[in-house]
């Protein structure tokens, strides 16, 4: 099992909502990992996989997040889950 750390803005002008974090969590689930994302680094992470979870943390056009992958293949996890993220911006 490995770990991997990624970092990204977000851009999209309304942040993560629903649909985002919908199709997020979703790739988070299927992916096989634990998850968390948090709305600044280093700070503790919310269950990716929860929908509300995730879009309780509010997270606004150009906040920084942090998504910390714990699993088999963790680096392309991570990598496939940023893309999601920012897909639509």
């Amino acid at each position: 099992m490995s770990t991997a750390t990624r970092t990204t803005v977000i851009n999209d002008p309304v942040g993560i909502h629903a649909r985002p974090a919908a199709e997020f969590s979703q790739a988070v689930t299927a992916s096989g990992c634990t998850v968390t994302i948090s709305k600044k680094p280093g700070t503790p992470g919310v269950n990716a996989s929860s929908i509300l979870s995730v879009m309780g943390l509010g997270v606004k056009a150009g906040d920084t997040i942090e998504i910390i992958v714990n699993g088999d293949d963790a680096e392309t996890v991570a990598d496939s889950l940023i893309a999601t993220l920012t897909k639509g911006e």
